[in-house]
């Protein structure tokens, strides 16, 4: 990407009103910057579908069971959950559920190809119960991150 640089700007001076003059080079700088920017966050991927894919936090808890894994993430007002298949293809039935202790579960369950989730919950101070389901094998917490 090249800078575009106007000839008033190349001998030091400069017109009157901003007509070709440093005000008209900041502009065209501004504009250049403001470009490479979007292009640099736009083009670099920002689309993909595992951005989405995973809990924020770090990682508390792995379980695996016959047919793939549930993952439990943990910040320090939220608990996060994804059942994951071991091996990702033809589409099944998937399910994962995360219960904060004294609270209602929260449930993300039907036919999908790699993974059911994430699913979270408030869980500040509290423990919580996951459980998951790959093509009818489950996997399931007692109360954790208490």
């Amino acid at each position: 990407m090249g800078l575009l640089v106007n000839r008033a700007t190349i001998r030091g001076t400069e017109r009157p009103g901003g007509c070709g003059g440093r005000g008209s080079s900041v502009r065209l700088l501004v504009l250049a910057l403001t470009v490479a920017l979007g292009l640099l966050l736009g083009g670099v991927g920002a689309h993909t579908a595992t951005a989405a894919s995973v809990c924020a936090g770090r990682p508390a808890k792995t379980l695996k069971f016959a047919t793939g894994e549930l993952r439990i993430y943990k910040t320090r007002s939220y608990a996060c959950a994804l059942a994951v298949a071991a091996r990702p293809g033809a589409r099944r039935r998937m399910s994962v559920q995360i219960q904060p202790r004294g609270g209602r579960p929260v449930v993300d369950r039907g036919n999908f190809t790699r993974q059911a989730g994430p699913v979270t919950v408030h869980a500040l101070n509290r423990c919580v119960r996951v459980s998951g389901m790959i093509a009818g094998r489950t996997g399931t917490t007692g109360w954790i991150l208490c």
